[in-house]
């Protein structure tokens, strides 16, 4: 409001073009009159005129967020008379990341306007301050706020009635953090996938960690002092994502990542590692298969000389099911084939999440030896096959459940008798209260049978979880690691949780755009007992859950 007159913002207004509507207050009659209202002078859809206004003497300052392809532009307009504004220009600036959303937010005085940009830094967000001179409208600074946790090294944060330092939490202690910037992440850059290695030689513990630009190293051997070794970038070629998917078998790490343009599979020898003589190392990779592009999810089977990419994209994609790639000689990957399961996927493509493929030890001795995957398809089921000929690959069976959404990811029992799904969505797609996660008995590999389902209190969307001996754990996005007793399996009582978020709601999955999201994935395979976990925007957590 302003000297009597109001200014009312809908972006949403015009096919997303976005308008001002004005009101001026008439004293003599007591009530509000409606005046002609405002547009971009361009009519560019999209461009959500009217997001925010600010007001200095008889200037109007409009901001656009959605202008010039998401960088986002200042509209500036002069009032001529009392109920008239005109002399409109564009002001923006120089040198912003794509879709940094410029005008957000305005505030105005004199002959200076901040504007924030909240997608700057890869959603951190800065403010950009222009001024005013006898020429015209220029930048003239940048702000940033500080961002990210302060690290805790050496001395770890037990927890205690509820709570370890700003984390809620119960039966589980933090042993050590790093943050993303400790870790080579610059500001805004989060964290994602995390898998690990013990180097055979020197029985170091190392994780390997995936970022939007690369993927990152950091030894664990004395949990309380991790250490950050180096970081990975990712191929050149490739765009930033927020998505990155890391396996490792016997020394190498295979790491792929969505929406990424040409980034193909990195290939890295682990025992590189060893190079570190305390400063952080900038790596390359060893090759790089180039049989796919983009890919989701990478898969190995530690009991043979195959791995699996799924939600590939470019290239032979395999429709985004398993492209199967010999790793006899990990330096040069060679495809094997491809594998589709039709009777699953969206819309019957057989489009697969993710997968754990083993080599079969369990109770259905029919298939003893074989290679078995169990694949989480998507918006529909679970889906186990035989993949032992590459050549002819067969479809086993699909296990079903109600109220289904998005299938994502899910782990075996030791003795592989069980497997628990997650669904990524039925929370967020309210079809279920809390995070819920279903257990299928699969000791007859062709009838899986869903045979219960475990929920929490929590609205969290699930994301990955792993299986250790009789426990389960599990990275549910904002509200952290939760540690669940598997030890009667059809039954599971919770054993204790982490939150790696210590600010706002457990709902969904939190900010995907900018990467606050939560607790991604752990790594709970370390003969040390800790369980490592990587939360987006906070970084590596070093956790050990009470005996």
């Amino acid at each position: 409001m302003h000297n009597g007159q109001v200014m009312v913002g809908a972006p949403g207004a015009n096919g997303l073009i976005g308008a001002v509507y004005l009101y001026f207050y008439d004293p003599v009659e007591q009530n509000w009159d409606q005046l002609p209202g405002l547009e971009p002078y361009d009519r560019l859809p999209g461009s959500y005129f009217g997001a925010s206004i600010a007001f200095s003497e008889n200037e109007a300052f409009i901001g656009a967020p959605g202008s010039a392809g998401r960088l986002g532009r200042v509209y500036h307009l002069t009032r001529s008379s009392l109920n008239s504004w005109d002399s409109a220009t564009k002001l923006g600036a120089a040198n912003l990341g794509q879709f940094s959303i410029l005008s957000a937010a305005v505030a105005a005085k004199a002959d200076v306007v901040v504007a924030g940009v909240p997608g700057n830094d890869y959603g951190a967000g800065t403010a950009v301050i222009m001024e005013r001179d006898h020429i015209g409208w220029n930048r003239t600074e940048v702000l940033s706020g500080t961002s990210g946790l302060d690290p805790v090294v050496g001395e770890g944060i037990p927890c205690v009635d509820g709570k370890a330092g700003p984390f809620l939490c119960d039966n589980v202690d933090m042993v050590s953090f790093l943050p993303t910037h400790m870790i080579g992440g610059s500001r805004g850059v989060g964290v994602n996938d995390i898998w690990g290695w013990t180097d055979p030689d020197t029985d170091r513990d190392y994780v390997v960690v995936g970022m939007r630009d690369g993927t990152t190293f950091v030894d664990v051997t004395e949990p309380s002092h991790p250490i950050w070794i180096g970081k990975l970038p990712k191929t050149d070629e490739a765009n930033t994502s927020l998505w990155r998917d890391v396996k490792v078998d016997k020394d190498f790490a295979f790491i792929v990542s969505d929406s990424a343009g040409q980034h193909g599979m990195q290939v890295f020898d682990m025992t590189r590692l060893r190079e570190f003589s305390g400063e952080p190392l900038t790596f390359t990779a060893d090759t790089t298969y180039r049989g796919v592009d983009s890919a989701h999810n990478m898969v190995v089977n530690p009991g043979s000389d195959f791995a699996f990419i799924v939600g590939a994209g470019g290239r032979e994609s395999c429709g985004g099911r398993l492209h199967m790639i010999n790793i006899e000689d990990p330096r040069n990957p060679a495809f094997a084939g491809c594998f589709t399961d039709i009777s699953t996927g969206m819309a019957g493509t057989g489009g697969t999440h993710d997968a754990q493929c083993v080599t079969y030890a369990g109770p259905d001795e029919r298939y003893t030896g074989h290679e078995i995957c169990f694949m989480s398809n998507g918006a529909s089921a679970l889906s186990i096959a035989d993949t032992t000929d590459k050549r002819n690959p067969v479809a086993i069976a699909r296990g079903e459940y109600p109220n289904v959404a998005y299938s994502h990811q899910g782990w075996l029992t030791p003795d592989q008798r069980y497997f628990y799904l997650n669904d990524e969505l039925d929370e967020f797609s309210g079809l279920v209260p809390g995070t819920r996660t279903l257990i299928f008995d699969v000791q007859e590999l062709d009838d899986p049978i869903l045979v219960g389902t475990y929920e929490t209190d929590s609205e969290a969307t699930d994301h990955n979880l792993y299986i250790v001996g009789d426990v389960m754990y599990q990275s549910n996005y904002r509200s952290g690691l939760r540690v669940v007793d598997i030890s009667d399996p059809e039954k599971p009582t919770a054993l204790g949780y982490f939150d790696t978020v210590p600010w706002g709601s457990d709902f969904g999955m939190g900010d995907i755009i900018s990467g606050s999201i939560g607790s991604w994935s752990n790594y709970p395979f370390f003969e040390s007992g800790v369980v490592v976990v990587a939360s987006g925007r906070e970084g590596v957590f070093v956790l050990r859950v009470r005996e």
